[in-house]
This record gives structure tokens, C-alpha cells and sequence, in this order.
């Protein structure tokens, strides 16, 4: 009998310390949940329990439920009952999570959007798609390819989308998503935020080489000031956790903070200017920060996205959300179609022209996808690269936009070709490499 309650004593202990110990990662699960649903059920219009049974479906985030209310479009989660987490939606700005803050948010001000009319098929419009058939194209190979990209359940794609000489080929997507439906695009978001730099930089308002920390006191000391270019290849020399899978940086900035453009920017400064490289989300959202202070008003800085990018190539489908202070959660989410996320790559395959008129310069596409000192080859400026054969199949010239669970807008210039690939699950470097080997056979 003793034995037995030494036994319950420990157990009971083991609980006890278990709940002190994860009880503030309840946090980031309940606001992980809520933020997901909120965003998934109002911009994607997508059905909760579908959410719940999917995109929930992951480790500690399963232990969430979500409730909607319709009523002021709002989705709260909790743990078992425990640290609920709301966040409401507002269109125009996404989903925000709320906090004791929440009241100080400004929804009044949102952006314009600049939707031109639909006359024209994909790319440069949403009148529907091109049916020619390419000569030099082999549809029964890259339906092979479709197939083998979907066979496999735990690969999870949710959307396959190849584009060869500004045409669709392929399009694929699994039931429930078509065309219409708005995927989250995680750090895919990353590279909008780059190419609203290039527009700048091509407009003649930013230069990559600005210092936007040279009048700080604790930077002076420093023997090379941190510029745009340091902080968009990752390599500021601030200190960063990148760690999705306990409380860490990133975890903190996206889930607990009312300003995230400010997480990174408080950061140590813990080696010079491109001594190391850290992929940071802190960076992007600090660049987000920095961003706005171009503008003279808050409308001018929620606009400019849509007017000179967004809306100008005829993505209207994409969503961008901001935090509690009304900046762009650049780091992380966008949303978008399969069909607009390719018209993004689109821009870049096409050197930055749009039906004849020019978003960016032709060398900001050298630029994001020159190889970034002590990233190995992998990464550019806000783009990852191919130049260290890391697809060993695949041509070096490739670059790509990636995000979480497998979010990937590849770009091969050679082969003129955009593939977008959608998904719950990441995918390893050889699948990527299989799948990409199988597209590009299918193209004489």
C-alpha cells in the first residue's frame, strides 16, 4: 500500500511539474489556434471542422479547440479550458490576435485595394486561362508527374501549379480547394516584402546600402553599420532565435507581441555586419517597421503594397495581415491563390516587366538571387536559392519563394517555367528535387 501511494505521489508530482513547466507554451498553442482558425474560416472561408481535422492536426496544436462567433468574426481556442486566446478579423487586415492591448487597435484605417477589370486571361487578368496546347510540352509525362505529386497521403499537397511561357499546363488541387481558395503563404510572405524594397530601390526612394540604425547610440560603436542589404540577406549580426517548437523568438514575436517590427530590432548585436547568417522572421518584420517609416501617414504605408505590386499585377486574391499596431506581418502572412501566388513568380521569371510595364529593375533580379556570404550557396535577399546544387537535378539558376509545411514558388529562368506547390507537410530536398526532375521532363 505504501508502494502504491509513493507511486501516485510521484506521478503526481511528474503532473504537477509537467503543467508548471509547459503551462506557458498553452499560450502559444491557443494562440497559434485561434489566429488559424480566425484567418482560415474569414479569408479563406474555409469550414472549421475542417481546420480542426487538418491544419490543426499537428503536435501540441491537436490539444486546441476553437470556437467562431460570427457576431464580432472571431475564433477563440484554449487547452482543456485553460489560457483562452481570441482573435478577430477585420477585413481589409486579416485576422489579429488580441491581448489587453487589443483596445488601443486602430480597424478604422484599412487599405485601398486598386482591382483593375478582368479582360484579359492568366497571367495578366483573371479572365480565365489560355487552351493552347504547347508543341513542345508532354502532357501524358506531366500528368504523371501531377499524380505522383498527390499519390502519397502524407505528403499532404494541397495544390500543384506549373506555368511554362506565361501559360498554365498543369493545375491540380485536392478536393475541397480549387482555384478560388486563399492559402497561407508563411514565409513565402518574406519575398513580398524583399520586392517592395526593389520597388522603392527602382522608384529611386531607398538605397540598399541606407542605415536605418545610424543615429542609435548603442549601434555606434559598431565598425560597419547595419543596412537594408545586411538585414534583407539575413546577415545583421543581431541576435535572433528562429525555433517554432518551444518559446523562443519568433514564437514570442508571432504570438505575443503587439509590435512585432520592434522583437529583432531590441535584439543584442552579437557579431558585425555579414560575419554571420541567421534566418531571422524578426528581420523581415523589422524591415516591415522600417517600411512604414517611409510614409508620411498610415495609409500611405497600408496602400503601397496593393497600388504598386499586389493589385498592379492583378493579384487581388491576396490578403496581407498586420499585428495589433497596424504593421504588415511581412515575416509571415499572406494570402493568396495558387494562381496568384504564381503570378508572383511570374514578375520575377519576367525580370520584373508586367504587360509592359515595369514593376522593378531588371538587375533587382540578380540581386535577390545573388548567393548571401556564409549562407552556403542556399540563400539570396529574401529568396532561397539552387547555386550550391542543393536540387542536384534541378538547374542552378533556380530560386524560390518557401514557406512553412511546404509553401514553394520555384523559378527557373532556363526552362522558363514558375511551379507552385502548396501543402500541410515539408517536404524533404529530394522530393522537391524528384518532383521538379519529373516537371522539366516533360518539356522538349
Amino acid at each position: 500500500m505504501k508502494k502504491i501511494k509513493l507511486l501516485l505521489g510521484i506521478a503526481l508530482v511528474g503532473i504537477i511539474a509537467a503543467a508548471y513547466f509547459n503551462y506557458p507554451k498553452l499560450n502559444l498553442i491557443s494562440g497559434y489556434a485561434s489566429k488559424s482558425m480566425a484567418s482560415s474560416v474569414f479569408i479563406a472561408e474555409r469550414e472549421p471542422v475542417d481546420i480542426m481535422l487538418n491544419d490543426h492536426e499537428m503536435p501540441l496544436i491537436k490539444l486546441s479547440d476553437c470556437e467562431i462567433s460570427t457576431e464580432d468574426n472571431s475564433a477563440t481556442a484554449s487547452v482543456y479550458g485553460l489560457m483562452p486566446r481570441k482573435a478577430v478579423y477585420k477585413e481589409g487586415l486579416g485576422a489579429v490576435l488580441t491581448n489587453e492591448e487589443f483596445s488601443e487597435h486602430n480597424f478604422d484605417i484599412v487599405p485601398n485595394r486598386f482591382k483593375l477589370q478582368d479582360t484579359l486571361p492568366f497571367p495578366f487578368g483573371n479572365n480565365g486561362i489560355k487552351d493552347t496546347v504547347l508543341a513542345n510540352v508532354d502532357y501524358d509525362k506531366l500528368e504523371v508527374a501531377f499524380e505522383n505529386a498527390f499519390k502519397n497521403p502524407e505528403q499532404r499537397t494541397r495544390s500543384l501549379l506549373v506555368v511554362h511561357k506565361n501559360q498554365i499546363i498543369g493545375e491540380k488541387y485536392i478536393r475541397g480547394f480549387s482555384k478560388d481558395t486563399k492559402i497561407l503563404g508563411w514565409s513565402m510572405t518574406k519575398s513580398i516584402l524583399a520586392t517592395l524594397y526593389g520597388i522603392l530601390e527602382y522608384k529611386d526612394d531607398m538605397k540598399m546600402d541606407y542605415k536605418p540604425f545610424a543615429d542609435e547610440i548603442r549601434m555606434k560603436n559598431l565598425k560597419n553599420h547595419i543596412t537594408i542589404d545586411h538585414l534583407l540577406r539575413m546577415q545583421s549580426g543581431l541576435e535572433w532565435e528562429e525555433n517554432y517548437f518551444k518559446i523562443s523568438d519568433v514564437t514570442r514575436m508571432l504570438f505575443l507581441a503587439s509590435d512585432m517590427t520592434v522583437a529583432q530590432r531590441n535584439k543584442n548585436v552579437i557579431a558585425a555586419p555579414t560575419e554571420v547568417w541567421n534566418y531571422s522572421s524578426g528581420t523581415t518584420n523589422l524591415l516591415s517597421g522600417i517600411l512604414r517609416e517611409q510614409f508620411a501617414t498610415h495609409q500611405e504605408y497600408l496602400d503601397f503594397p496593393y497600388k504598386e505590386l499586389i493589385d498592379k499585377i492583378g493579384m487581388n486574391s491576396m490578403v496581407l495581415e498586420t499585428d495589433l499596431s497596424g504593421n504588415y506581418v511581412l515575416s509571415s502572412y499572406a494570402w493568396a491563390t495558387t494562381r496568384d501566388w504564381a503570378k508572383f513568380g511570374l514578375l520575377y521569371l519576367n525580370k520584373g516587366m508586367w504587360n509592359g510595364e515595369r514593376i522593378f529593375s531588371n538587375s533587382w533580379v540578380d540581386y535577390v538571387s545573388k548567393p548571401t556570404e556564409n549562407s552556403d550557396g542556399v540563400y539570396g535577399a529574401h529568396f532561397w536559392l539552387n547555386a550550391n546544387g542543393k536540387y542536384p537535378d534541378i538547374p542552378r539558376d533556380l530560386y524560390s519563394v518557401n514557406g512553412f509545411q511546404g509553401q514553394r514558388i520555384f523559378i527557373i529562368p532556363s526552362k522558363d517555367l514558375v511551379v507552385v506547390r502548396t501543402g500541410l507537410e515539408e517536404q524533404t530536398d529530394e522530393q522537391f528535387n524528384t518532383l521538379l526532375k519529373e516537371i522539366i521532363r516533360s518539356i522538349r
